[in-house]
């Protein structure tokens, strides 16, 4: 159950929280593109064993490598998308289904979610679990040390220039998108691993805020389970996988699976 303050003086903010009880399974970054048909295929059969096995999923961000806007899924969509948002919306029909909003697929809205029978999630919330409050976020506002991806993020995130952006013709909104991946491509050869990492006083911030015990996130493609004392309690982060099964020397991907018993990472087969 959610507890009412930390075990130090300070009350935790206010936050969005949706009430999932069961069996929860959670995803992030999977990258679906026209370039990534075994990730493809991997991804709709573990749609199939959600909806065989979960009783709620909740995907946090990056699903798609690029979104340029809701009305080029809706209007004509490639085979690749069509068949992926035919999925989700079989999943939504047997159970709740949640889309988080990645660094990739920001601008995925209301038409999407509509479209597939999802709801949005905020940036950041806590999800009430059968094994206790869980903070989920896609993870990169936590990446702080790097003061240049903050300040894009910033920028991108602003509704004006989203507006702006989403006024332009589908056309020019694609030679956009792909001249700002190969940037930042370019930008992140050149930027030590630690600063595209999460920062460690901004995670510790988020646990005081929230008064929560565990963190998930994705974003970093570090799967992993990290244990951590803040505010003189045990806590956790985890890490949840990235997808590629189609570029990677070895296939990857992976969820996190929330019940009674606690929340196990689980890898692709």
């Amino acid at each position: 159950m959610f507890r009412s303050k930390t075990s130090s003086s300070r009350k935790p903010r206010s936050l969005n929280k949706i009430p999932l009880a069961g069996t929860v399974w959670v995803a992030s970054d999977i990258h679906l593109g026209p370039d990534t048909p075994a990730t493809a295929r991997a991804f709709h059969l573990f749609l199939d064993k959600a909806c065989a096995q979960a009783d709620a999923l909740l995907l946090c961000g990056d699903i798609f490598d690029a979104w340029i806007g809701d009305d080029f899924a809706l209007a004509s969509p490639p085979e690749w998308l069509s068949q992926t948002l035919d999925k989700l919306a079989r999943v939504s029909a047997r159970m709740p289904l949640w889309l988080g909003r990645g660094n990739r697929d920001f601008l995925m809205g209301e038409a999407l979610a509509r479209r597939v029978g999802a709801r949005l999630l905020p940036d950041t919330v806590c999800l009430a679990t059968d094994s206790g409050p869980v903070l989920l976020s896609h993870g990169d506002e936590y990446c702080v040390a790097d003061a240049g991806y903050q300040r894009m993020r910033r920028i991108v995130r602003n509704p004006a220039v989203q507006k702006a952006f989403l006024s332009l013709s589908l056309k020019l909104r694609r030679g956009i998108a792909d001249w700002a991946r190969k940037r930042s491509m370019a930008a992140n050869r050149q930027k030590s691993p630690g600063i595209m990492d999460v920062d460690q006083g901004a995670i510790e911030q988020a646990f005081l805020d929230s008064g929560v015990e565990t963190l998930v996130h994705g974003h970093t493609h570090r799967p992993a389970v990290h244990r951590l004392t803040v505010g003189g309690q045990a806590r956790s982060r985890i890490v949840l996988p990235d997808w590629d099964c189609d570029h990677a020397g070895a296939p990857r991907g992976g969820w996190l699976a929330i019940d009674r018993h606690g929340p196990v990472l689980r890898q692709l087969p």
